[in-house]
């Protein structure tokens, strides 16, 4: 059981400080993602974490633990890396077995260890195998069994699955989240794809230039993203900006959106997700609908969907449509897009 308590940390580089005053916590067992852009922090807190870095100020606790000086090897901590740094001239048992060897556990606990780890991320029978005998999945299991053991307290993924083609990784994500769940660890990954983090956590937070600004489960965080940043990164989003007027947002061309809570005089931006966007029929009565009319200029087929770009006030708005076959829109076609108050997001710019 282990609960790690992040508490006002800066962690500065030179002049750079690549996390600045932030404090987050993550519970016990639980999944966590911390999603964001290139040099937003995100490793250098799992790092830190890890203590193979230590706060410039600030604390990190476990369990109301302070950290401080404590090395990597003695915080009980289990970490995958990006490149699962397997060694190539071991077997796949002593690749696993590494972590218990350096502790000096008995040989018959080893064994029984390894194999219980093989089973579980399902690589029995593998265990005499060398790193290149194996595909990708089968290395990436490997450098997961053997962060995990030797029973750690925590467990931390650095881009666990940004090596993998697309197919292998979408499978994986379900293998990780398996595992997870039956291990019952504390565990906190970093990502860039978007897409993983809302698949795999319980709990997002989104970093950017060091600072988080904003965490809580994905669904919250993709239906109601507090900042602009927020909505686009996690995710796609068309922005509308605007003034408040009586509770609504006034747009340049004149158009009144009715957002999803009465606009205040500081509010002038909203967000809409493009599946929420509807393409009216001709003759179809919005509703209560918000409405604005522009003209579709590429209809893009992606299978299961259909990608409309609609021109608007000289910007391109994005519009995702299930595709059930039928005719939609065509390029040159003006259209009114349609979408609900409660899908009209007020953001922060």
């Amino acid at each position: 059981m282990t609960v790690i308590s992040v508490e006002g940390v800066t962690k500065t580089f030179g002049s750079h400080d690549a996390l600045t005053d932030l404090s987050v916590q993550f519970d016990d067992g639980g999944f966590y993602a911390l999603l964001g852009p290139s040099g937003s922090g995100k490793t250098t807190l799992l790092r830190l974490i890890a203590g193979f870095e230590f706060p410039t100020s600030g604390r990190i606790l476990f369990n109301g633990e302070h950290m401080e000086g404590l090395p990597a090897e003695k915080r009980d901590v289990g970490m995958m890396f990006q490149s699962y740094a397997l060694f190539p001239n071991m077997s796949v048992f002593d690749n696993v077995a590494f972590g218990l060897t350096v502790r000096k556990l008995p040989a018959a606990e080893i064994r029984t260890r390894v194999a219980e780890a093989l089973e579980l991320v399902r690589l029995t029978g593998y265990d005499k195998r060398r790193p290149h005998e194996l595909s990708g999945g089968q290395r990436q299991r490997v450098a997961l069994a053997r962060a995990i053991v030797f029973r750690p307290r925590v467990l931390l993924l650095d881009e666990p699955l940004s090596a993998l083609d697309k197919a292998l990784r979408l499978g994986m994500q379900v293998e990780l989240r398996r595992i997870q769940r039956d291990v019952g660890i504390t565990t906190i990954f970093v990502t860039h794809d978007q897409e993983e983090a809302l698949t795999l956590a319980d709990r997002v937070g989104v970093l950017r230039d060091g600072r988080l600004v904003q965490e809580g489960p994905p669904k919250q965080l993709y239906e109601r993203p507090a900042s602009a940043f927020t909505a686009t990164f996690l995710g796609e989003a068309n922005l509308f900006t605007g003034t408040a007027a009586e509770g609504r947002l006034a747009l340049p061309d004149g158009t009144l959106l009715t957002p999803d809570r009465p606009a205040a005089p500081a509010d002038t931006t909203c967000a809409v997700r493009p599946e929420r966007v509807d393409i009216l029929a001709p003759a179809e009565d919005p509703g209560a609908r918000n409405v604005i009319t522009g003209t579709v200029s590429e209809v893009i087929f992606a299978g299961t969907s259909l990608h409309y770009l609609v021109d608007w006030q000289g910007r391109s708005l994005k519009v995702t449509a299930t595709n059930r076959g039928a005719e939609g829109a065509a390029a040159g076609e003006t259209v009114r897009l349609a979408f609900a108050p409660r899908d009209t997001v007020l953001v922060t710019p």
